[in-house]
């Protein structure tokens, strides 16, 4: 059976050559002829020894995920689906801008953290992705983007693990991943322009600050725990008080020094102008001890099921001058490729739906939402 070289850092690769009696600048040469130059023949890598290509032709691999699909939106986003087998799929988005091009990151086949506005948490969960899954996403579209673009220097500018899945339930394929991302010998990225997005798993955002430190996006979404609860229902083992006590602790090591919290703007449930008061009075009281965060507030993206509707753009502009208001940094995110189903919350990809809730229940849910945002405590004017 052979090994996978897209599972490797670049020190797991060292590890592997040496176990064939080569040197660690031989991993070095291999690892830039796959992640810089995108081959995955060996016979290609001409300064590599003979004997070595020969040795690797036996042993290992370079292998991405078999691609079923590709669509391009009208604004250019691309959406991939990927096979990772057994009736699995997982998606991969590129959205590209003036200054930049981001790719967004699976880290899960499906996802258990079953967030009320996510049509990834809807369908269940099936597996985790291995290093080389995710890895092997960002190896193919940087080098598709290269020949598509007839671009010889770096395309993918910012990767963001906001794929399908909750990356920090994935922690040690995730590390790996990480480290080959920002390694100068292969992606180069910035730990700034590199960010892991998280429902709010606490004791890995305490780990990841001493593992590998880089930009970090928290899905809050609701400004008190009653109604996080029931959003995120990770937020009934891990509260609010926990999460930004975390997300402050981690600042003392993060390349950035603020954090971003992501706000799904969701009409009558959790886009009153008193819960933006709210919000404010919540993170005043953490700002005195260190925490600074940036706000994005994400228009929903619906999908079939959910019961859910997106915020009127005005309660979304009312919403978020409330929060600029307190000085806060406070943006909307431009809503780009829905009409690919490539949007923030869209992606589904093909797996087993093992979550199927019978139709009371998921009324009962809706039911104990609006009591929940109906019993959100009035705001007061903050005083600035």
């Amino acid at each position: 059976m052979t090994v996978n070289l897209l599972d490797f850092d670049l020190d797991n690769l060292a590890v592997f050559c040496e176990q064939l009696g080569e040197k660690r600048f031989r991993a070095v040469q291999l690892f830039r002829w796959i992640h810089q130059r995108g081959c995955a023949n060996f016979d290609a890598m001409t300064d590599l020894a003979k004997s070595l290509r020969d040795k690797l032709s036996t042993v290992a691999q370079v292998s991405a995920q078999n691609v079923v699909s590709q669509h391009i939106s009208g604004d250019g986003t691309i959406k991939w689906l990927f096979d990772v087998g057994s009736g699995n799929a997982i998606e991969t988005v590129f959205i590209p801008e003036e200054d930049r091009g981001t790719l967004c990151i699976s880290s899960q086949a499906g996802c258990a953290m079953s967030c009320r506005f996510c049509s990834t948490g809807h369908q269940g969960f099936s597996r985790n992705l291995t290093t080389g899954e995710m890895v092997g996403q960002l190896w193919h579209a940087e080098h598709f983007l290269r020949h598509h673009l007839q671009r010889q220097e770096r395309v993918i500018t910012n990767v963001v693990m906001m794929g399908m899945g909750e990356p920090l339930q994935n922690y040690s394929a995730l590390i790996p991943a990480l480290r080959t991302m920002l390694d100068d010998h292969g992606y180069g990225l910035s730990r700034r322009r590199v960010t892991v997005s998280t429902s709010g798993v606490v004791p890995k955002i305490h780990q990841l600050a001493q593992d590998c430190p880089v930009a970090l996006a928290v899905s809050l979404h609701a400004s008190n725990d009653p109604l996080r609860d029931k959003l995120v229902p990770l937020n009934t083992k891990h509260s609010l008080d926990e999460l930004l006590g975390a997300c402050t602790s981690y600042l003392a090591h993060a390349p950035r020094d603020f954090i971003t919290f992501e706000y799904c703007m969701l009409e009558g449930v959790n886009d009153s102008v008193e819960q933006a008061h709210e919000l404010v009075r919540l993170m005043k009281s953490r700002a005195v001890s260190g925490l600074r965060g940036k706000f994005n507030l994400i228009p929903f993206n619906p999908f079939p099921g959910s019961g859910l509707k997106r915020s009127q753009a005005q309660q979304i502009q009312r919403f978020a001058q409330v929060l600029l208001d307190a000085g806060m940094v406070t943006t909307v995110r431009k809503t780009r490729g829905d009409d690919i189903d490539a949007a923030c919350g869209q992606l589904a990809g093909d797996v087993v739906d093992r979550t199927r809730v019978a139709i009371r229940i998921a009324r009962q849910r809706d039911v104990d939402l609006k009591a929940a945002a109906a019993t959100t405590s009035p705001g007061t004017v903050c005083v600035h």
